[in-house]
């Protein structure tokens, strides 16, 4: 996947809203349950919000109960990039958009067969491209 062009952060500040450029370039957290994509069941693509490139399909959706989307697997595995988190005490593997280096959640190892995992998204950081 081929690296999103270079912006300023004044340049994502202008794209994105308060609080997508909160989560999405600082790395920042929704409230849980604050977002409508946490229980939504319609059937489509996640994309970037920052970028548009395709994280996750809502066949790998499922209601974790966390007050976040969350899927099992990425909708193409190099959409994502994983890198170690070591913020706020806790040691976690923070998922971030491979196109343009943006913030989106975090993965755990407590998620549902066939993966076991669970990305934890943050709402903000998607837009959901409804199939027809």
């Amino acid at each position: 996947m081929e690296r999103d062009a270079a912006r300023t952060e004044e340049e994502w500040r202008e794209r994105l809203t308060p609080e997508q450029y909160q989560v999405l370039r600082e790395q920042g957290t929704e409230r849980p349950f604050s977002h409508p994509y946490a229980v939504t069941k319609d059937h489509g693509s996640f994309r970037c919000a920052a970028c548009g490139a395709e994280l996750f399909r809502s066949d790998a959706k499922f209601d974790s109960g966390t007050g976040w989307p969350s899927f099992t697997e990425p909708a193409v595995a190099d959409a994502v990039e994983l890198r170690e988190d070591r913020s706020h005490g806790m040691i976690r593997t923070e998922v971030v958009c491979r196109r343009c280096g943006s913030h989106l959640g975090h993965v755990f190892d407590d998620g549902p067969a066939p993966t076991g995992l669970r990305y934890c998204i943050n709402g903000v950081c998607l837009v959901l491209d409804r199939d027809e």
